[in-house]
């Protein structure tokens, strides 16, 4: 992976949030919604270079650095290291349990796995009232439960994720919400993964539906054509903006696991078509990162992009990238 951009927008405490162009904007501090993002794509790679490991510890202390004995969490810090906002379980929570449930099953180092579990163990006691934080836990509990079989601790969020999944309208919306709205594709891999886990095959089966539904939404001949950011309804015009890559990000990451239960080589070619976004096939026909620094541009907009190119949009980019590396050329 080419991590110059994210490695400049990291400083010792943590990962800005925001950019003006390619430059930080320091003012709006750090959240532990990115923090968590970059470590799952660190890990992932398992980046050992010394880079990788200044990277990955960075994130590692702060993520741990904002729990509370209680489990909740604090997502915002300035740069004098001051936290601010009201600890709780929204989506950061979700995503440092996403994150801390990566390093149990990704990180070659034995404390830190140890470490990363105690600090899953104690958030999962909580429970979040948002469907996408209990989405994002349970992306996490399901690599835990990949290294530790039947982890009661994890199992209970996925038991809980599926106890909140919303039936279905009648007629042919099937999406397990009324109307979709942001990292949508990650509901349906919780749903797979919270089916196949739980041995709730009927779970499984809708949350694969559910990925082939959005798929075929959002797939126009050879491109990809996002929802927007303000989500989509039936009736609502397509294609709109403006498109994110969290969205893009989130799709390969489903096909993914879809692929790993199915071995079904569609799902691959769909990942390398989630590539091929960032690459300029999408409804502007503009690249969506930068092949020099490794940055992803923050938007798709209706008249080219947002050429903001801050932390989630790069790790996004990096994200598909890193998913895709050994596809693109290999799948037609």
């Amino acid at each position: 992976m080419n991590t110059g951009h994210l490695a400049a927008l990291t400083d010792g405490i943590g990962l800005f949030e925001h950019c003006l162009y390619d430059e930080p904007r320091t003012e709006h501090g750090y959240c532990v919604d990115d923090v968590a993002r970059a470590l799952i794509v660190l890990l992932r790679a398992d980046d050992r270079s010394d880079e990788g490991r200044r990277l990955t510890e960075t994130y590692s202390r702060f993520l741990a650095d904002s729990q509370l004995p209680d489990g909740r969490i604090v997502n915002r810090r300035d740069t004098r290291g001051d936290w601010h906002g009201v600890p709780s379980t929204a989506d950061h929570w979700g995503r440092a349990l996403w994150a801390w449930g990566t390093a149990v099953r990704h990180s070659r180092e034995t404390n830190q796995s140890a470490q990363a579990y105690e600090h899953f163990r104690l958030s999962a006691r909580r429970r979040s009232v948002f469907l996408r934080s209990m989405v994002f836990a349970s992306l996490g509990a399901s690599q835990v439960l990949d290294v530790l079989p039947g982890n009661r601790v994890a199992l209970a969020i996925l038991q809980d994720t599926i106890a909140m999944l919303p039936k279905a309208p009648a007629g042919k919306w099937v999406w397990p919400e009324g109307r979709l709205t942001y990292a949508n594709a990650s509901v349906a891999e919780a749903m797979m993964l919270a089916g196949f886990y739980t041995e709730r095959d009927d779970i499984f089966r809708q949350g694969r539906h559910a990925l082939e539904w959005l798929w075929q939404l959002q797939s126009v001949a050879d491109r990809l054509s996002m929802v927007p950011h303000q989500g989509w309804l039936p009736g609502d015009r397509l294609p709109a903006f403006d498109q994110q890559p969290i969205e893009v990000a989130a799709l390969v990451d489903a096909c993914q696991t879809a692929y790993d239960f199915t071995s079904d080589p569609g799902w691959l070619e769909r990942m390398v078509t989630g590539r091929r976004w960032f690459d300029g096939w999408n409804d502007q026909s503009i690249p969506m990162h930068d092949a020099e620094s490794g940055a992803g541009f923050d938007a798709l907009t209706l008249d080219g992009r947002n050429e903001n190119r801050g932390a989630e949009s790069t790790i996004c980019f990096l994200s598909v990238d890193q998913r895709t590396e050994n596809l693109v050329g290999a799948v037609v």
